[in-house]
């Protein structure tokens, strides 16, 4: 844990972290959706275009795993974040298709220390995708877990 530059104390209400930007490509999408959701839209782009999403689209599941992977960018590796109790929401509110870029933001909506655990911080957070277009495509709202800078340095 030692060097680790976001803990508890550093996130503050109100305040939003920029996540960067991401190119969703086909091959990614057919790829993931192979593994994963090997649903038609997901597969191919004709089937993709005849569905209601209009081309080649993302699962809802992989926009959550390019999510958490521009989060994880952003900060959370160089953080002492200890994990997730769960996700309260998440939205899918827009296809994600091929050729799309992808930013984002997470806000910070609350923080408390635990009763139980005063060495862990909860901080929850509000999260949203947008595409170039600026268009709102995925949001997502949950509480992290992140260790109190001190509880950090003493694991070191």
């Amino acid at each position: 844990m030692t060097g680790k530059t976001w803990a508890y104390e550093d996130f503050v209400e109100g305040v939003s972290l920029d996540l960067g930007t991401k190119l969703v490509s086909a091959a990614e999408i057919i790829e993931f959706a192979g593994e994963f959701d090997a649903q038609p839209m997901h597969l191919d782009e004709a089937a993709g275009k005849a569905s209601i999403l209009g081309g080649l689209a993302a699962s809802g599941w992989h926009t959550c795993a390019i999510f958490m992977r521009m989060l994880c960018d952003a900060f959370l590796l160089d953080s002492t974040c200890q994990g997730a109790p769960g996700v309260d929401q998440v939205r899918w509110k827009k296809p994600v298709l091929a050729g799309d870029i992808l930013s984002g933001n997470t806000t910070v909506l609350a923080k408390r220390l635990s009763r139980s655990k005063p060495q862990l911080g909860l901080v929850t957070m509000r999260s949203e995708l947008f595409n170039q277009r600026g268009e709102s495509v995925f949001d997502l709202e949950n509480t992290v877990m992140f260790l109190a800078r001190d509880a950090a340095q003493g694991l070191s």
